[in-house]
């Protein structure tokens, strides 16, 4: 049986509006290769219509509910299959503080950093003391860019810390280099892409604002340190127990050390995104891309309809 592959897009997050523009762009490509459904989430819940009988799931929801394990735990105990990192990898890496945990154990590195509460917040000294005037601040559990503040005095620190109200926080040394990413298709990692942001941050403006950044793709690097990066990011992905496909990304600091910033389990898929752009750099144009990741998925669902019930 030939199923049907339901696209979903929007959702509640922050990122709503960019998860629709990958919706939209995914569910165009998928169509050339199957019958392809695309669903708009406006609440959080599974969209009416949906049929794990039917349907096999390709989700490009972003942020809180869609990245976070929340769409997965309602997928999984409805019995869908679908694409990308099931439930718990999902939830593990969307929690950037537990990614690290999890990634210096099997010996990636992560930048010096500290977990901690808008209740508990430390002084603007403490962290200058512990990681030099230029701190990374961002929320523990959002998007990749959600919130991110990059702070480069001690003023500035102490003006961000007032700033912060709610929720779990991470802060870390900020680490000065160039900003490298890599697609996994398989858990094997594709080619390897530069970001370099013309104003020295890839933030939220910078990630979605058409001219403030330039891409390049293959990363105009060494094949050896090219290899180190596929290596480490393969590494990351396996330890967090992710499925199907995702984007890693590292800060290559002046010194050539390579330090771990997060996996994107449900990175931005968008025929410009660095997903796909990754994917070109080893052959894969959108339509091949989208074709490939939904594949594992796919197979699962005739697995489980070839069970007997």
């Amino acid at each position: 049986m030939n199923p049907i592959i339901a696209v979903l897009s929007g959702g509640t997050s922050p990122e709503r509006e960019v998860s629709l523009g990958s919706g939209a762009a995914v569910a165009r490509a998928m169509a050339a290769t199957h019958p392809t459904r695309l669903f708009v989430v406006d609440r959080d819940a599974l969209p009416a219509g949906l049929d794990p009988a039917r349907h096999v799931v390709c989700s490009t929801l972003h942020g809180v509910f869609g990245e976070d394990g929340g769409m997965q735990r309602l997928l999984e105990a409805d019995g869908f299959a679908y694409a990308g990192s099931d439930m718990k990898a999902s939830d593990l890496c969307f929690d950037k503080w537990r990614t690290r945990l999890t990634v210096s154990a099997v010996g990636v590195q992560v930048a010096p950093g500290r977990l901690f509460t808008a209740a508990a917040k430390p002084a603007a000294a403490a962290l200058a003391g512990e990681f030099g005037e230029q701190v990374v601040l961002k929320p523990n559990r959002q998007g990749s860019s959600v919130g991110l503040q990059i702070v480069t005095s001690r003023a500035g620190l102490d003006i961000a810390l007032g700033g912060i109200r709610q929720g779990e926080w991470i802060a870390e040394k900020r680490i000065l280099g160039r900003e490298l990413t890599v697609g996994l298709l398989g858990g094997r990692a594709m080619g390897v892409v530069e970001i370099a942001p013309k104003s020295g941050i890839f933030d939220y403006a910078s990630k979605y604002t058409k001219g403030l950044t330039e891409y390049f793709a293959p990363a105009p690097i060494s094949e050896e340190l090219a290899a180190r990066v596929r290596q480490e990011a393969e590494k990351a992905f396996a330890a967090c127990g992710c499925r199907d496909y995702a984007r890693v990304d590292f800060m290559l600091s002046a010194d050539g050390e390579l330090y771990l910033l997060e996996i994107n389990t449900l990175p931005g898929m968008k025929d410009t995104s660095l997903l796909p752009m990754s994917a070109r750099c080893v052959g894969l144009d959108f339509i091949a891309l989208c074709r490939d990741l939904v594949a594992p998925a796919v197979e699962r669902f005739r697995l489980a309809a070839a069970l007997p019930r």
